[in-house]
């Protein structure tokens, strides 16, 4: 049986450029960073517990797309708080915390605009 998700992948324009961004203002740290293929790297970083790992790959062909909703959704204990310490780092965010009947949400953009959700821990 599946157990978990193990790494979710990010398609991004410059990997290094993505990786201070992910490490710098989001807090991640470098799980993986190795040579792959001719021309690019595996990057692997965690979130600060480290019970999630993002890949930071760049495109494979023409149809993968750089930008835009990327259907991931990290939690935070207090989106609120975690809202106004990303900000300070100078994420920004393309909606603040929302209240909604199953808890609250704010969206952010990384640095190629690949958009996230974070939401209230379940």
């Amino acid at each position: 049986m599946i157990s978990q998700v193990k790494i979710v992948s990010i398609t991004v324009k410059d990997q290094d450029r993505a990786l201070a961004f992910y490490t710098e203002k989001l807090g991640f740290k470098v799980v993986t960073d190795a040579p792959m293929g001719a021309s690019g790297r595996w990057i692997e970083v965690a979130t600060p517990a480290g019970d999630t790992r993002v890949a930071l790959l760049l495109p494979h062909s023409e149809d993968d797309k750089v930008g835009g909703f990327s259907n991931v959704i990290f939690s935070s204990a207090d989106v609120r708080k975690t809202y106004a310490e990303l900000q300070e780092r100078g994420v920004e965010f393309v909606e603040p915390p929302t209240e909604q009947s199953w808890g609250t949400y704010a969206v952010f953009v990384d640095v190629d605009g690949n958009r996230f959700v974070i939401g209230t821990e379940n």
